[in-house]
Parts: C-alpha cells; structure tokens; sequence
C-alpha cells in the first residue's frame, strides 16, 4: 500500500521543485514592484533584480545542483519507495519553516523599501537557483 514507482517520486520532487520557483519568481517580481512603487526609477530596484539572478545562478551550480544529484541518487537507491519519499521529512518541515517565514516577512517589510529590496533579491535567488539546477531533474526523467 501506498508503494510508488522510482519515476512517480522523480516527478513529484520536480513538481515541488518548479512550484517552488514559480511561487518564488512572482514572489520577488511582486516584491521589486512594491519597492518600485514605493521610490520610482532607483537604480536598487534594477541591481536587486540582477543581485538575484547572479547569486541564483552561483547558487544552482555550486549548493542547489547538488541537492538535486543527492535527492536523486537517494531515490534512486529506495528498495521499497514509498509516496511520500520524494523527499526526506527534514525537507518538508523546512520548507514549512520556509513558507511561515517569508509569509511573517512579506508583512513586516511592507512600505521599507531596504527591506523589500533585500527580500527580492533573497526570493530571486532562490528561485533562480531552483530553475538553474532543474535540469537534473530533468535528465532523470526523461532517462527513465
């Protein structure tokens, strides 16, 4: 009961794995806008937005590539996978943690401009580094 196929997990890690870059790109988009609003033409709202991207970009190939190659082979090696083994259950109470925080923090740093600025660069980035490093996930999918 409940036993799933080594692919199934694949596919639902890289589900979990793109929602998390889109709800964190519209996140970050939404957040420079704010910041746009708030001081119209500052050049911080540009450099927050490339901020993000090349530190996202660092980040996929140095820290978020690697989770993914480790997420795989552990997968991989499941003798009996289970649904809920997509991921480890440290992952998903992080992510819970994750979700929490940036819930609080989207309503903290209404009207700082600093702050929201800081908060895109830090959404941009991961999102960034979520896409950059999806290829992995990628590739296992379609060598099934």
């Amino acid at each position: 009961m409940f036993n799933a196929s080594l692919h199934t997990l694949k596919l639902l890690a890289s589900l979990i794995w793109y929602s998390g870059f889109i709800v964190l790109f519209i996140k970050g988009g939404k957040l420079l806008l704010e910041a746009e609003k708030l001081s119209p033409g500052q050049a911080w709202t540009w450099l927050a937005l490339l901020a993000g991207l090349g530190i996202g970009i660092i980040k996929a190939k140095y820290l978020y590539s690697k989770l993914c190659i480790k997420n795989l082979a552990r997968i991989n090696a499941l003798q009996q996978p289970k649904i809920w083994h997509f991921y480890r259950l440290r992952f998903f109470v992080f992510l819970c943690l994750m979700v929490v925080l940036g819930l609080f923090l989207s309503r903290y740093i209404q009207g700082n401009y600093p702050m929201l600025i800081t908060m895109a660069i830090l959404e941009l980035s991961i999102a960034t580094a979520l896409l950059g490093s999806s290829h992995y996930l990628w590739n296992e999918l379609k060598n099934r």
